[in-house]
Parts: C-alpha cells; structure tokens; sequence
C-alpha cells in the first residue's frame, strides 16, 4: 500500500505552497536579525496551520461569505478610523486590539473586497451600466478606500488599484475604469482640501504625504532622507554575497528595519544573491498564480486568485522599490517576510485561498452555470495572460 506523501494533505498548486512555506520560514532571519521577537515562530506555525485549514474548503465557500464579511470589514474600518489612535503625536488610527493582539484592518480590508468584487462580476447576468456597476461593487471600493486614506493613504491607494486590477480582468470596460479613476481622483483632491483646510481633522498626514513626495522628488535635509539614506547604505554595503547572517550593522540605526526596510536588511547580509533570490521568488508566485487562475473552473476562481496574487506580489515590488529608492517611502511591508504577526496570517490566508482555487473543488453551480462558463470562456479567449 502507497503510503501517503505531501500532496495527500497539502493539496493544490505545489508552486504557492511552496512560495508560501520557504518565504515565511526565510522571514525568521531577517525578523530576528532585526530584533524580533522568539514569538514570531509561533506566528509562522500558526500561519500554516491556518492555510491547511483553508486551503481545503471549496473556493464557492469564499464567495458565499463575501458579502457578509464586506460588511463586517467597513464596521472594522469605521471603528478602527475612530478609535484615533496616536503615536508619537501623529494620527494612527490602522491598528485594534483583539485579546490584546495588534490588528491592521486595512490588511483584512483588501483581501474582503478582492473576494467581494470577484463574487459580484462572477455572478453577474447582464453587462452594467457604470452607474448600475456603482450600486452592485464600486460602492464597496469607495467606502473601503475612503475609510481607510485618512489614516493611510498608501494602503488606501493600493487598494484601490487592487479592486480596479479584479474589475479590469472581469470584463469591466475600459471607458467606465476611466470614469472610475477620475471620480476617485476627484473625491481624493476634495479629501486633501478639506483637511488641508481644517488640519485639525487629520493631524499630520496629508503633511507627511508632501513631505514624502517633494523629499523624493526634490531632495530634503539629512534627517528627512534618514531612513532611505541607511537603507540604499546597507544595500550597497551588501555587495555579492552580504555580511553574512546577523552580520548586518545598519538594523540597528535604521528605524523599520524588520519590517518597512527589511529587504535592505536583507540585501546587507545576503547580497545581491539574497536579494535577487527573494525578488525571483514573489516572480514565481505570480506565474504560479497566472496558472492557478488559466486552469480554474469558473471566472469567480479566476478573479479570485489573480486578484489576491497580484495584490501580494505588487506589494512585494514597492517594498523591494522603496528600499532601493525607486518610490518615496510608503510604509508597506514585504509579504511574508517583514515582522508582524496578523500580517503574516492575513497574507497566508490569501494564499491559501488561491490554493483552494487550485484544488479544483469549486462553485460549478452559481446562480447562473451557463453564464458563469460563457464568461469564463471569454475571459480565456480574451485574456492578455498567455495559456499555461
């Protein structure tokens, strides 16, 4: 009798499970190099225990919960957005405290609305108007976005551009993503002049925007390129091969280096080696999940996994970008491998959701099977990504 091997529990694309297992245990290098905590370990495990769990439920279990827990997140976000948190003086306002646990909601937020969103193009029986659209999804996008750029205009505007990657991949005309960007761009320059009107409302964010952007742009004092001046030194004192594990000085100057900066972090001990190898790994990601997606049964699994893949890998690229000096600094961790622990299992979640997507075992009896295969073939034939 064949005795049962790792495909037998850990089911689905053998590529993401292993992106996930070797890019959350690389983390514990950098996280503890950087000062972390012995207790991240345990966040490590949790996180694989989580995606066993997940990744072997039926992906139209996902899509069942999509509306309920949209709605769950905007009570999180308006909570979390009024409870204003400050550190230091600056507005705060991401984080809750659940059983003493640090929570980012906005994390939660952007895979709630990618699962959302999917749902709601994946079951849809006719083509929307732009305003019809705005009643059946974008209504979520605008609230998500809107509840989260007081507090953090980088995960806001990321989101967006998730939401609006999903969309684009479902079919959503070109001319009505135009209509979307401008009336986002809209809102978004109201927000600025009101606050930049009663500053009082947001204290110090729309600043620390400036001030991010013209020291990116324009140059700024010593202190204000403190942080990308200590990042691009230990990258470039990384050279080929790095100082070695734990070798790297600048951790202990430079402010995030765990977490925002941990690629510098990386990149100083491991080299460019190291470095090169963590961006061909989130590179390996993004092609096993273009082929998670070309090989699902339905259009909801598609969107869903490209939609949670790109949103990973993406933010993995501006991580690695900041660090290097390529975008002003953002405050967007690396993907499994910069230090925080409910990150860690959200980004597990994602992916484990896009296994289950592999699996198969999907939403073969929507609320319209012919339309959700029609659909589905034509996001095949028409597809930019090419077949697997």
């Amino acid at each position: 009798m064949e005795k049962p091997g790792f495909s037998t529990y850990f089911q689905g694309s053998t590529q993401v499970w292993v992106s996930l297992i070797l890019l959350s245990l690389f983390s514990l290098l950098p996280v503890y190099s950087g000062g972390g905590a012995l207790s991240y370990f345990a966040y490590v495990v949790l996180s694989w225990g989580l995606a066993f769990v997940i990744h072997r439920a039926p992906y139209r279990f996902f899509g069942s919960l999509a509306g309920i827990l949209m709605f769950i997140t905007l009570g999180l976000l308006v909570f979390t957005l009024a409870q204003g948190r400050t550190i230091g003086g600056a507005n705060a306002s991401r984080w809750i405290n659940i059983f003493g646990i640090s929570f980012q909601t906005s994390a939660m937020a952007n895979v709630v609305l990618i699962m959302y969103v999917a749902r709601q193009l994946a079951k849809r029986k006719e083509e929307w108007t732009f305003w019809q659209s705005f009643r059946k999804v974008l209504w979520a996008i605008f609230l998500t976005v809107g509840l989260i750029l007081p507090a953090n205009f980088s995960t806001a505007a990321l989101i967006f551009i998730n939401a609006s990657i999903v969309l684009a991949l479902g079919g959503y005309p070109f001319r009505y993503l135009l209509g979307l960007a401008g009336l986002g761009s809209a809102l978004l320059a109201v927000f600025i002049a009101a606050v930049l009107l009663a500053p009082d409302l947001m204290p110090n964010r729309v600043q620390t925007w400036k001030s991010r952007i013209e020291t990116f742009t324009q140059g700024g004092s010593e202190d204000e390129n403190y942080q990308t001046t200590l990042a691009q030194t230990a990258i470039a004192e990384g050279q080929i091969f790095g100082q070695g594990p734990g070798g790297g000085l600048h951790k202990h100057f430079l402010p995030q280096s765990n977490s925002d900066f941990v690629y510098a972090l990386i990149v100083e001990e491991y080299g460019l080696i190291g470095g090169t190898a963590i961006l061909a790994m989130y590179v390996w990601l993004l092609f096993s999940v273009i082929r998670v997606a070309k090989r699902s049964k339905d259009l909801f699994g598609k969107l869903l996994s490209l939609g949670l893949g790109f949103s990973i890998v993406l933010q993995a690229f501006i991580n690695m970008a900041v660090a290097t000096g390529l975008l002003p600094v953002t405050g967007q961790t690396l993907p499994l491998i910069s230090a925080g622990g409910t990150s860690l299992l959200i980004t597990s979640l994602a992916m484990a959701m896009i296994i289950a997507v592999s699996r198969g075992k999907g939403d073969n009896e929507q609320v319209d099977p012919e339309l959700a295969d029609a659909l589905a073939n034509d996001w095949n034939e028409q597809s930019p990504i090419p077949k697997a």
